[in-house]
């Protein structure tokens, strides 16, 4: 009898614990944004047209791409213990089509930081 009072204390206080802090806690701040339903996006507070640098874009996909590269090419490093031949075969095919992609990269020109 006396663990059941003690349960019902216990999920009464942290009731009450949850609720103020959620009165506490609650933001404010509303605008038309906010206060409207959410259906395709919210209403364009400045010029959607601003330029974009498409040079910096594959500069960061070629980054995310060699970034990548890292995290496929070290589980090959616990397969190598395993069969040297496959390990072997499946780093060339990875590095290869690496390289290519940046001889590519390097061919048209998006290397350079300056044109």
């Amino acid at each position: 009898m006396k663990i059941a009072w003690t349960t019902m204390i216990l999920v009464t206080v942290i009731l009450v614990v949850f609720s103020i802090t959620i009165l506490i806690s609650k933001k404010s701040n509303m605008s038309r944004e906010k206060n409207s339903p959410f259906e395709c996006g919210f209403s364009c507070m400045s010029s959607a047209r601003k330029p974009f640098s498409s040079h910096f874009f594959m500069i960061g996909i070629l980054f995310l791409i060699f970034d990548i590269e890292i995290s496929i090419i070290l589980p090959m490093m616990n397969t190598s213990m395993t069969n040297m031949q496959e390990w072997f075969t499946s780093s060339m095919i990875t590095m290869i089509i690496l390289i290519l992609g940046l001889v590519n990269e390097w061919n048209t020109g998006m290397l350079e930081w300056t044109k």
